[in-house]
Protein backbone atom coordinates (compact mmCIF):
# COMPACT_ATOMS: atom_id res chain seq x y z
CA UNK A 1 0.00 0.00 0.00
CA UNK A 2 1.29 3.31 -1.05
CA UNK A 3 1.83 5.59 1.92
CA UNK A 4 -0.48 8.20 -0.26
CA UNK A 5 -3.37 6.16 0.13
CA UNK A 6 -2.93 5.31 3.55
CA UNK A 7 -2.68 8.72 4.48
CA UNK A 8 -6.06 9.33 2.44
CA UNK A 9 -7.72 6.58 3.89
CA UNK A 10 -6.91 7.97 7.52
CA UNK A 11 -8.16 11.54 6.68
CA UNK A 12 -12.04 10.22 5.52
CA UNK A 13 -12.04 7.45 8.00
CA UNK A 14 -12.04 10.29 10.50
CA UNK A 15 -14.89 12.34 8.70
CA UNK A 16 -16.76 9.08 8.46
CA UNK A 17 -16.14 8.88 12.73
CA UNK A 18 -18.86 5.95 13.49
CA UNK A 19 -21.05 5.80 10.24
CA UNK A 20 -19.00 3.16 8.77
CA UNK A 21 -18.54 1.09 11.71
CA UNK A 22 -20.40 -2.54 11.57
CA UNK A 23 -23.39 -3.26 13.38
CA UNK A 24 -25.69 -6.11 13.36
CA UNK A 25 -29.19 -7.37 12.09
CA UNK A 26 -31.05 -8.90 14.64
CA UNK A 27 -33.37 -11.76 13.66
CA UNK A 28 -30.74 -14.03 12.19
CA UNK A 29 -28.14 -16.17 13.82
CA UNK A 30 -25.24 -17.76 12.15
CA UNK A 31 -24.39 -21.55 13.51
CA UNK A 32 -22.37 -19.52 16.30
CA UNK A 33 -25.22 -17.52 17.12
CA UNK A 34 -23.78 -14.33 15.90
CA UNK A 35 -25.98 -11.91 14.30
CA UNK A 36 -24.24 -10.67 10.92
CA UNK A 37 -22.83 -7.64 10.13
CA UNK A 38 -24.82 -4.61 8.17
CA UNK A 39 -24.10 -1.25 6.95
CA UNK A 40 -26.09 1.83 6.81
CA UNK A 41 -26.41 3.16 3.46
CA UNK A 42 -25.76 6.75 3.99
CA UNK A 43 -28.75 8.48 1.82
CA UNK A 44 -31.35 6.94 4.30
CA UNK A 45 -29.38 5.08 7.14
CA UNK A 46 -30.99 1.77 6.38
CA UNK A 47 -29.37 -1.18 7.62
CA UNK A 48 -27.51 -3.47 4.41
CA UNK A 49 -26.05 -6.39 5.00
CA UNK A 50 -22.31 -5.95 3.44
CA UNK A 51 -22.47 -9.44 1.40
CA UNK A 52 -24.64 -9.58 -1.42
CA UNK A 53 -24.51 -11.77 -4.71
CA UNK A 54 -23.92 -10.91 -8.67
CA UNK A 55 -25.54 -12.95 -11.32
CA UNK A 56 -23.27 -11.89 -14.15
CA UNK A 57 -22.57 -15.46 -15.97
CA UNK A 58 -23.37 -17.79 -13.16
CA UNK A 59 -27.31 -17.04 -13.30
CA UNK A 60 -27.15 -16.69 -16.79
CA UNK A 61 -28.74 -20.19 -17.00
CA UNK A 62 -31.32 -20.10 -19.80
CA UNK A 63 -34.59 -20.67 -19.71
CA UNK A 64 -34.75 -24.66 -18.78
CA UNK A 65 -36.13 -26.09 -15.36
CA UNK A 66 -32.98 -28.19 -15.41
CA UNK A 67 -30.74 -25.68 -15.63
CA UNK A 68 -32.40 -23.14 -13.23
CA UNK A 69 -33.47 -25.97 -10.10
CA UNK A 70 -30.06 -26.24 -9.03
CA UNK A 71 -29.69 -22.07 -8.81
CA UNK A 72 -32.32 -22.36 -5.98
CA UNK A 73 -30.79 -23.42 -3.14
CA UNK A 74 -28.15 -21.58 -3.61
CA UNK A 75 -30.40 -18.58 -3.52
CA UNK A 76 -32.25 -20.07 -0.59
CA UNK A 77 -28.49 -20.01 1.48
CA UNK A 78 -28.17 -16.52 0.34
CA UNK A 79 -31.01 -15.74 1.96
CA UNK A 80 -30.79 -17.80 4.87
CA UNK A 81 -27.53 -16.29 6.25
CA UNK A 82 -28.83 -13.05 5.77
CA UNK A 83 -28.19 -11.45 2.30
CA UNK A 84 -30.26 -8.89 0.57
CA UNK A 85 -28.81 -7.33 -2.28
CA UNK A 86 -29.40 -8.98 -5.45
CA UNK A 87 -27.14 -7.30 -8.14
CA UNK A 88 -28.26 -8.05 -12.01
CA UNK A 89 -28.79 -5.93 -15.58
CA UNK A 90 -30.69 -6.31 -18.54
CA UNK A 91 -26.72 -6.89 -20.07
CA UNK A 92 -26.55 -10.74 -18.56
CA UNK A 93 -28.46 -12.30 -20.87
CA UNK A 94 -31.31 -14.56 -18.77
CA UNK A 95 -30.52 -13.42 -15.36
CA UNK A 96 -33.27 -11.58 -14.41
CA UNK A 97 -35.77 -14.00 -15.68
CA UNK A 98 -33.85 -16.72 -14.16
CA UNK A 99 -33.75 -14.59 -10.40
CA UNK A 100 -37.62 -13.88 -10.92
CA UNK A 101 -37.97 -17.99 -11.29
CA UNK A 102 -35.61 -18.47 -8.13
CA UNK A 103 -37.73 -15.65 -6.11
CA UNK A 104 -40.64 -17.43 -6.77
CA UNK A 105 -39.18 -20.37 -5.36
CA UNK A 106 -37.64 -19.55 -2.67
CA UNK A 107 -39.63 -19.28 0.79
CA UNK A 108 -37.60 -16.45 2.72
CA UNK A 109 -37.53 -13.80 0.03
CA UNK A 110 -38.48 -10.96 2.30
CA UNK A 111 -35.03 -9.21 2.74
CA UNK A 112 -34.57 -8.95 -1.02
CA UNK A 113 -32.89 -5.87 -1.66
CA UNK A 114 -33.52 -5.72 -5.42
CA UNK A 115 -30.34 -4.30 -7.60
CA UNK A 116 -30.83 -3.76 -11.57
CA UNK A 117 -29.48 -1.27 -14.54
CA UNK A 118 -30.36 0.60 -17.55
CA UNK A 119 -28.27 -0.55 -20.09
CA UNK A 120 -29.14 0.79 -23.26
CA UNK A 121 -28.10 3.79 -25.83
CA UNK A 122 -31.50 5.26 -25.96
CA UNK A 123 -32.79 7.64 -23.42
CA UNK A 124 -37.03 6.92 -24.36
CA UNK A 125 -35.59 3.12 -24.12
CA UNK A 126 -34.37 3.15 -20.24
CA UNK A 127 -37.48 3.56 -18.26
CA UNK A 128 -39.27 0.95 -20.42
CA UNK A 129 -36.08 -1.36 -20.09
CA UNK A 130 -36.46 -1.17 -16.33
CA UNK A 131 -40.28 -2.00 -16.45
CA UNK A 132 -39.28 -4.77 -18.25
CA UNK A 133 -36.88 -6.02 -15.81
CA UNK A 134 -39.09 -5.61 -13.16
CA UNK A 135 -41.65 -7.95 -14.88
CA UNK A 136 -38.76 -10.21 -15.39
CA UNK A 137 -38.46 -10.78 -11.48
CA UNK A 138 -41.79 -10.20 -10.56
CA UNK A 139 -41.75 -7.40 -7.90
CA UNK A 140 -43.63 -4.64 -7.63
CA UNK A 141 -40.36 -2.09 -7.37
CA UNK A 142 -36.41 -2.09 -7.64
CA UNK A 143 -35.25 -0.77 -4.55
CA UNK A 144 -31.62 0.19 -6.81
CA UNK A 145 -31.34 1.26 -10.22
CA UNK A 146 -27.78 2.04 -11.39
CA UNK A 147 -26.91 3.39 -15.02
CA UNK A 148 -24.51 0.61 -16.80
CA UNK A 149 -20.95 1.29 -17.15
CA UNK A 150 -21.89 5.03 -17.32
CA UNK A 151 -23.82 4.64 -20.56
CA UNK A 152 -25.28 7.54 -21.64
CA UNK A 153 -25.33 8.35 -17.75
CA UNK A 154 -26.76 12.36 -17.95
CA UNK A 155 -29.88 10.77 -20.37
CA UNK A 156 -30.57 7.99 -17.96
CA UNK A 157 -29.93 10.15 -14.62
CA UNK A 158 -32.59 12.30 -15.76
CA UNK A 159 -35.03 9.23 -16.39
CA UNK A 160 -33.68 7.60 -12.70
CA UNK A 161 -34.28 10.86 -10.83
CA UNK A 162 -38.51 10.31 -12.66
CA UNK A 163 -38.85 7.30 -11.44
CA UNK A 164 -37.47 7.82 -7.96
CA UNK A 165 -39.47 11.05 -7.53
CA UNK A 166 -42.65 8.53 -8.45
CA UNK A 167 -41.98 6.45 -6.21
CA UNK A 168 -40.82 3.48 -8.98
CA UNK A 169 -37.15 3.60 -7.82
CA UNK A 170 -36.08 3.66 -4.01
CA UNK A 171 -32.43 4.52 -4.94
CA UNK A 172 -30.34 5.29 -7.94
CA UNK A 173 -26.92 5.07 -8.84
CA UNK A 174 -24.04 4.56 -11.58
CA UNK A 175 -21.37 1.78 -12.04
CA UNK A 176 -18.11 1.11 -14.05
CA UNK A 177 -16.31 -2.15 -14.27
CA UNK A 178 -13.10 -0.54 -16.38
CA UNK A 179 -10.48 1.69 -14.60
CA UNK A 180 -10.19 3.63 -18.00
CA UNK A 181 -13.75 4.88 -16.54
CA UNK A 182 -12.29 6.05 -13.07
CA UNK A 183 -12.17 10.12 -14.40
CA UNK A 184 -15.55 10.21 -15.57
CA UNK A 185 -16.98 8.29 -12.69
CA UNK A 186 -15.34 10.53 -10.86
CA UNK A 187 -16.79 13.99 -12.88
CA UNK A 188 -20.47 11.95 -12.38
CA UNK A 189 -19.71 12.25 -8.62
CA UNK A 190 -19.05 14.76 -7.76
CA UNK A 191 -21.13 16.45 -10.84
CA UNK A 192 -24.55 14.51 -9.46
CA UNK A 193 -25.64 13.23 -6.29
CA UNK A 194 -26.20 9.77 -6.61
CA UNK A 195 -27.42 7.23 -3.75
CA UNK A 196 -25.05 4.58 -4.60
CA UNK A 197 -22.03 3.72 -7.17
CA UNK A 198 -20.58 0.94 -8.23
CA UNK A 199 -17.22 0.05 -8.87
CA UNK A 200 -14.44 -2.77 -9.07
CA UNK A 201 -12.08 -2.99 -5.39
CA UNK A 202 -9.90 -6.38 -4.52
CA UNK A 203 -6.72 -7.23 -3.80
CA UNK A 204 -5.50 -7.24 -7.56
CA UNK A 205 -6.98 -3.35 -8.07
CA UNK A 206 -6.51 -1.13 -5.23
CA UNK A 207 -7.01 2.08 -7.31
CA UNK A 208 -10.09 2.75 -5.99
CA UNK A 209 -8.48 3.81 -3.10
CA UNK A 210 -6.83 6.79 -4.72
CA UNK A 211 -10.12 8.67 -5.50
CA UNK A 212 -13.58 7.05 -5.45
CA UNK A 213 -13.67 5.57 -2.63
CA UNK A 214 -12.85 8.89 -0.29
CA UNK A 215 -15.13 10.90 -3.25
CA UNK A 216 -17.97 8.49 -2.66
CA UNK A 217 -17.15 8.97 1.68
CA UNK A 218 -16.94 12.43 0.92
CA UNK A 219 -20.24 12.19 -0.90
CA UNK A 220 -22.38 10.33 1.87
CA UNK A 221 -22.62 7.98 -1.02
CA UNK A 222 -23.09 4.06 -1.02
CA UNK A 223 -20.39 1.61 -2.41
CA UNK A 224 -21.05 -1.55 -3.99
CA UNK A 225 -18.28 -3.24 -5.20
CA UNK A 226 -18.41 -6.04 -7.96
CA UNK A 227 -15.49 -8.50 -8.97
CA UNK A 228 -14.29 -8.80 -5.33
CA UNK A 229 -12.53 -12.02 -6.11
CA UNK A 230 -11.22 -10.28 -9.71
CA UNK A 231 -13.19 -12.68 -11.96
CA UNK A 232 -11.89 -15.76 -9.70
CA UNK A 233 -8.22 -14.86 -10.04
CA UNK A 234 -7.06 -14.59 -6.73
CA UNK A 235 -8.01 -18.28 -6.21
CA UNK A 236 -5.62 -19.23 -8.31
CA UNK A 237 -3.34 -16.60 -6.90
CA UNK A 238 -3.46 -18.48 -3.67
CA UNK A 239 -3.99 -22.27 -5.07
CA UNK A 240 -3.04 -25.12 -2.55
CA UNK A 241 -1.44 -22.24 -0.29
CA UNK A 242 -2.92 -22.38 3.58
CA UNK A 243 -5.29 -19.68 5.09
CA UNK A 244 -2.30 -18.06 7.40
CA UNK A 245 -2.99 -18.87 11.17
CA UNK A 246 -3.84 -14.79 12.06
CA UNK A 247 -6.94 -14.42 10.05
CA UNK A 248 -8.53 -16.32 12.97
CA UNK A 249 -8.33 -12.89 14.57
CA UNK A 250 -11.21 -11.74 12.27
CA UNK A 251 -13.27 -14.70 12.76
CA UNK A 252 -11.65 -16.11 8.83
CA UNK A 253 -12.30 -19.36 7.70
CA UNK A 254 -11.11 -19.70 4.07
CA UNK A 255 -9.56 -17.31 1.00
CA UNK A 256 -13.44 -16.62 0.14
CA UNK A 257 -14.06 -15.17 3.64
CA UNK A 258 -10.38 -13.27 3.40
CA UNK A 259 -10.95 -11.86 0.41
CA UNK A 260 -14.44 -10.24 1.08
CA UNK A 261 -13.53 -9.42 4.82
CA UNK A 262 -10.77 -7.54 2.88
CA UNK A 263 -13.02 -5.45 0.81
CA UNK A 264 -16.10 -5.07 2.95
CA UNK A 265 -14.18 -3.79 5.93
CA UNK A 266 -13.29 -0.77 3.76
CA UNK A 267 -14.92 2.19 5.66
CA UNK A 268 -16.33 3.32 2.29
CA UNK A 269 -17.46 0.14 1.25
CA UNK A 270 -21.42 -0.81 1.57
CA UNK A 271 -21.88 -4.29 -0.42
CA UNK A 272 -19.57 -6.48 -2.03
CA UNK A 273 -21.16 -8.50 -4.66
CA UNK A 274 -19.37 -12.09 -5.61
CA UNK A 275 -20.95 -14.21 -8.19
CA UNK A 276 -21.27 -17.94 -7.64
CA UNK A 277 -24.22 -20.88 -9.16
CA UNK A 278 -22.38 -23.05 -6.21
CA UNK A 279 -24.52 -23.56 -2.88
CA UNK A 280 -20.76 -24.69 -1.33
CA UNK A 281 -19.31 -21.14 -2.11
CA UNK A 282 -22.40 -19.33 -1.45
CA UNK A 283 -21.81 -20.67 1.95
CA UNK A 284 -18.46 -19.83 1.93
CA UNK A 285 -19.07 -16.38 1.10
CA UNK A 286 -21.51 -15.42 3.41
CA UNK A 287 -19.67 -16.49 6.43
CA UNK A 288 -17.99 -13.27 5.52
CA UNK A 289 -20.96 -11.70 6.79
CA UNK A 290 -19.69 -12.62 10.44
CA UNK A 291 -17.95 -12.33 13.05
CA UNK A 292 -14.73 -9.84 13.42
CA UNK A 293 -13.64 -7.84 10.22
CA UNK A 294 -10.22 -6.34 10.14
CA UNK A 295 -9.32 -3.19 11.34
CA UNK A 296 -6.37 -1.18 9.79
CA UNK A 297 -3.31 -2.82 10.95
CA UNK A 298 -4.89 -6.03 9.88
CA UNK A 299 -5.90 -4.86 6.57
CA UNK A 300 -2.48 -3.66 5.92
CA UNK A 301 -0.92 -7.31 6.96
CA UNK A 302 -3.35 -8.48 4.28
CA UNK A 303 -1.99 -6.79 1.57
CA UNK A 304 1.49 -7.80 2.53
CA UNK A 305 0.52 -11.15 2.19
CA UNK A 306 -0.96 -10.85 -0.93
CA UNK A 307 1.92 -8.75 -2.52
CA UNK A 308 4.21 -11.53 -1.36
CA UNK A 309 2.33 -14.18 -3.12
Amino acid sequence: MSSNAFVQRRRFLAALGGTAVACTLPGIASAEGDAPIVRRIPVSGEALPPIGVGSWITFNVGSAAAARAPLVPVLQNFFDRGGAMIDSSPMYGTSESVIGYLLANVPNRSRLFSATKIWTFSKSAGAHQVETSQALWGIPRFDLVHIHNMLQWEAHLETLKELKAAGKVRYIGITTSHGRGHAEMERALTRERFDFVQFTYNFADRSVEQQLLPLAAERGIAVVINRPFDGGDLFSVVAKRTLPPWAREFDCANWAQFFLKFVISHPAVTCAIPATSQTAHMIENMGALYGRLPNADMRRRMIQQMEAL
